[in-house]
């Protein structure tokens, strides 16, 4: 049971707050709304980091104003904490995201903002590629390890780039806090798939995925021994509408068709949440059971808007705005709505933030909360889109507070592109179905334009489903210009160039070779006693195994930060890896060797 002192303060300020009450049919605990005003938050000095990530995921849950389905375990953590409403992933979908989140940079800033540069090799003719961050650029769970936390990731990663080994202490299906050394704070991501858009597909079931051991509350679960938990049995739907009767009344957007088909999918949508909200509370029963409650910083968000047609992908606030609630230890400002501009850009440096670091120089995000957060909150978020499995669009998007600025590098091609993964969903198929009969209305119909406008301006307050462009309106010129000049500004900041050909990208990547870059082996020095460690690829990460004498090698590697000693007959296994570069060998080499 971790101990970990209170000491720290940071002051949070939650500013812009209007009363409100979210009734919460599943519970008489109804979210309260507080102004706070600055008043001091005392956190430990180094607080567990606990971050729950479901997927494709719009503010469908009660805390956020959606009654349809009971989440009794968000509701709890939205009572008990903070909820933001205003969160905005960089993309429409999970991989650039995630590159995001996990170097505090823009994906088409470091080339990740096409998605899925290791597949559709045959559709692009391109070859397989990573994202290629500056050569300072380390995964934020990395720079958390160097702080002495012990990092994991349960289970997906799918960041446009391999994780060099130094990211994580455990990243699988069994990775879990419970495996680090006594009281050593820990930074641990559990991802619920059930939430994914997948989970539309017919035939329809909930899976029977790693994290079910999770709902038996069996703490003394044999991490990493059993071998993995079979994945191949569903749940049958009869046992399944137990979550959410079948008759039950939809909100259904008016770009989608209020119909059978339609209603089955959202039926679908919303069981998967629940059955999500089940495992987030499993994952956090366990939390509680091991005494950590109170010590820990609880983040449960999406990895960007929802999963149905005209959601995921495109970069409207229905595919890039996702919930996020925050959890303080004991209570802290419980109930309270900040409603700030956040950007998935700002989850690395807020973390470095909140275990008492100043961000990173070359993160393009800002700490939005700890020691380090920003003087000045967000006035604008960006968001990108660019191809999208084997079909290929360029456009880019900046939101303030209520207006969204679209510009489309391709405004000869429609909205609309067939997409062979999202046309497995029912819904979709039933909107090509009717298009193709010619019995869609007209707003339906707007995403299947045979063109678009090089500029759209959108009112999201008054038009959340960003249908009505305003581009061309006088009234709206000058927040037009407004937004066309932060873009520009911020193109040229992180160094975006969109529409440019991918092949040209992979070029830029590669610094004009034809093949992907190799990390240069480690080189291993002793001296005065100790092990140096040193790669001539700038940037490389280094990771070392230490395997003494008749001892079991370490399942993790450590990440090398200075020189260290080492016990005598002692093997080291070393591996260097630069970010978007092939990671070199492992390298294992004796003492004796060295001396």
């Amino acid at each position: 049971m971790m101990n970990t002192s209170f000491k720290a303060i940071f002051n949070i300020f939650i500013g812009g707050i209007i009363f409100f009450v979210f009734f919460n049919c599943q519970d008489t605990k109804n979210v309260k709304e507080e102004v706070v005003k600055g008043a001091p938050i005392e956190l430990p000095k180094k607080p567990n980091i606990l971050w729950l990530v479901t997927e494709d995921m719009g503010a469908y849950i009660p805390p956020f104003g959606d009654l349809t389905v009971k989440t009794p375990n968000l509701s709890r953590l939205a009572n008990e904490g903070v909820i933001y409403p205003n969160l905005y992933s960089t993309s429409g979908v999970c991989a650039p995201s995630r590159a995001a989140i996990a170097t505090g940079m823009y994906p088409s800033s470091i080339g990740a903002n096409h998605m899925r540069t290791t597949s559709n090799t045959e559709q692009t003719g391109l070859p397989k590629y990573e994202a290629v961050p500056p050569s300072q650029v380390k995964m934020i769970s990395e720079l958390l390890r160097i702080n002495g936390y012990y990092c994991t990731n349960n289970y997906k990663e799918d960041y446009q780039f391999r994780a060099p080994v130094t990211a994580w202490d455990e990243s699988s299906a069994y990775a879990h806090w419970r495996n680090r050394k006594e009281n050593q704070p820990f930074f641990s991501i559990f991802n619920f798939t059930e939430t994914h858009e997948s989970g539309l597909f017919e035939p329809y079931g909930f899976r029977q995925i790693e994290t079910r051991h999770y709902r038996a509350g069996d703490t003394t679960y044999a991490w990493k021994q059993n071998g993995l938990p079979e994945a191949k049995n569903r749940i049958a739907e009869e046992d399944i509408s137990k979550h959410l009767p079948k008759d039950t009344k939809f909100n259904i957007p008016t770009y989608l068709l209020d119909n059978e088909v339609t209603k089955r999918d959202m039926w679908k949508l919303y069981n998967n949440i629940a059955e999500m909200d089940n495992q987030v509370g499993a994952v956090l029963k366990q939390l509680e059971d091991d005494g950590l409650l109170e010590n820990t910083i609880i983040i449960f968000y999406g990895d960007h808007g929802g999963p149905l047609p005209r959601q995921k992908r495109l970069i409207y606030d229905s595919g890039l705005n996702t919930p996020m609630i925050i959890r303080f230890p004991n209570k802290m400002n419980a109930g309270t709505k900040d409603e700030q501009l956040v950007s998935f850009t700002d989850f690395a440096p807020t973390l470095l933030s909140l275990t008492g670091h100043a961000p990173k120089k070359y993160m393009q995000g800002q700490a939005f909360l700890g020691d380090y957060q920003a003087k000045n909150k967000r006035n604008y978020i960006h968001a990108a889109a660019d191809r999208f499995d084997e079909v290929t669009d360029a456009i880019r998007a900046v939101k303030d507070n209520q207006f969204k600025y679209i510009r489309n590098y391709r405004p000869e091609q429609g909205y609309y592109l067939p997409l062979a993964y999202r046309e497995k969903i029912p819904t979709m198929q039933e909107l090509l179905r009717l298009r193709d009969e010619g019995k869609l209305n007209d707003i339906q119909m707007q995403w299947f334009r045979d063109n678009k406008p090089k500029e759209e301006l959108f009112d999201c307050k008054a038009d959340p489903y960003e249908l009505n462009n305003l581009a061309e309106n006088p009234d709206y010129k000058e927040k037009l210009n407004e937004l066309r000049e932060e873009m520009d500004r911020w193109l040229v900041a992180i160094g975006d160039k969109p529409n440019l050909p991918e092949a040209e990208l992979i070029n830029q990547l590669w610094e004009g070779s034809d093949v992907k870059p190799q990390t240069s082996q480690p080189l291993l020095y002793y001296s005065n006693g100790k092990i140096q460690i040193s790669c001539e690829t700038e940037g490389a990460s280094i990771g070392y195994k230490v395997n003494p004498k008749s001892s079991k090698i370490p399942d993790n590697w450590t990440v090398y930060d200075e020189p260290f000693s080492v016990p005598e007959n002692a093997k080291l296994i070393v591996q260097s890896h630069r970010i978007g570069f092939k990671p070199s060998k492992s390298k294992t080499i004796s003492l004796s060797d060295l001396r």
